[in-house]
């Protein structure tokens, strides 16, 4: 399938691209390259697990402090590397491995760009940006599905076992939390059913009686979710980090659940410039960003003040903001499956089109692997 397919596709997904970035291409991408020849790294002994590994018990892979050691690249080169926001704290490894030269020490010179994802998607697959710091959503497996040449790499984080970030109901009358069924609610969320969410979403409600398909659901901003949840506007809500310690403790609301434990549902995303043009970068992109989660993001990081400090500076928020909520998970590894789930939730949720896109056309774990020296 061509790539000039895709503005068909992505438009049906909900989301509007840059009319240049859909009409630019008109070729078949490139196929991928051989094996790579991957070395031991030391310091990565536990730097892999198996990607079939599913317990949300399962620890994230680890090297020691400060591996993989950098491998400087013969010359200099030059990314852009886009995400939709630097406030977030599951961007915070990017802009610490800015902060403290990690990627400099590889040979890079990485410049983040703020670009919305339905921005970024055409300029990654055209080249005119090098990688893409998302996650899988709908809009991105239609456009693999149209011909976009673009893989998910890495893993970005999943949620510590503390967090209530996710799904919250208001108890109804003779209602408790282990008796809340939510078919028939209606849910508030910042979030469309075209995001990588959405399988979170589906999760949480058939444990409890509901399904996509039985709820309907109300988009508000950021600032309003909470409110409408409080004031009746809407009788459950998708609650991110930290609003949901608004409605902690509060006997009136329960939580159903979140993102699944140990999975990660985003990251990096790499286009043609990374797979095929120059893998060399592509992996040395990688291994900056594993080390700094290795030296920085490695266990509960919220747990030293000072590097609280400064990383409340970096994502300019206070401080107090940050500690309200547990340490992210920061995890590089991609579980098995996980693109056919958020699939499956796509199509349940309407925004999925076409035939299922096989794991092989949308994940490539193999760079990571090579910056962690593990050998198939």
């Amino acid at each position: 399938m061509r790539i000039s397919t895709l503005c068909t596709a992505l438009f049906a997904a909900g989301s509007l691209l840059v009319s240049a970035g859909c009409a630019a291409h008109d070729t078949a991408p490139a196929p991928g390259a051989k094996p790579r020849p991957v070395r031991a790294v030391a310091g990565c002994a536990k730097g892999w697990t198996d990607p079939a590994g599913l317990s949300p018990r399962r620890a994230p892979a680890r090297c020691a402090k400060g591996a993989p050691a950098p491998r400087p690249l013969a010359k200099k080169r030059k990314l852009v590397l886009a995400t939709g926001t630097l406030a977030a704290e599951y961007v915070a490894p990017l802009e610490v491995a800015v902060a403290k030269g990690e990627f400099r020490k590889e040979g890079l010179d990485v410049q983040l760009k703020v670009l919305p994802t339905p921005d970024a998607l055409p300029l990654l697959a055209k080249g005119d940006i090098d990688a893409q710091w998302a996650a899988p959503e709908a809009a991105v497996m239609n456009g693999i599905r149209g011909g976009f040449d673009i893989k998910w790499v890495a893993g970005n984080f999943s949620p510590g076992p503390a967090s209530r970030s996710g799904l919250w109901a208001r108890l109804r009358d003779g209602e408790t939390p282990a008796t809340v069924t939510m078919k028939d609610r209606k849910m508030g969320t910042m979030i469309g059913k075209g995001s990588v969410v959405t399988y979170a979403m589906e999760k949480a409600l058939r444990k409890h009686g509901g399904g996509l398909d039985s709820i309907s659901f109300q988009q508000l901003g950021s600032a309003d979710v909470l409110t409408a949840l409080q004031n009746g506007g809407v009788d459950s809500a998708w609650l991110l980090d930290p609003v949901w310690r608004k409605v902690d403790g509060d006997p009136k609301y329960t939580f159903l659940g979140g993102q699944p434990l140990g999975e990660p549902l985003g990251g990096l995303l790499f286009g043609p410039n990374l797979l095929t043009g120059d893998p060399d970068a592509g992996v040395a992109l990688l291994r900056a960003y594993i080390r700094t989660v290795n030296t920085y993001f490695a266990g509960d990081y919220k747990a030293g003040k000072g590097f609280t400090a400064s990383l409340a500076r970096l994502l300019k928020t206070d401080e107090s903001v940050l500690t309200a909520t547990p340490s992210l998970r920061m995890d590089w590894e991609i579980r098995k499956g996980t693109t056919d789930r958020l699939q499956k939730a796509y199509r349940e949720a309407g925004v999925g089109q076409g035939d299922p896109v096989p794991e092989d056309k949308v994940v490539d774990r193999s760079l990571y692997e090579e910056a962690v020296g593990h050998r198939p």
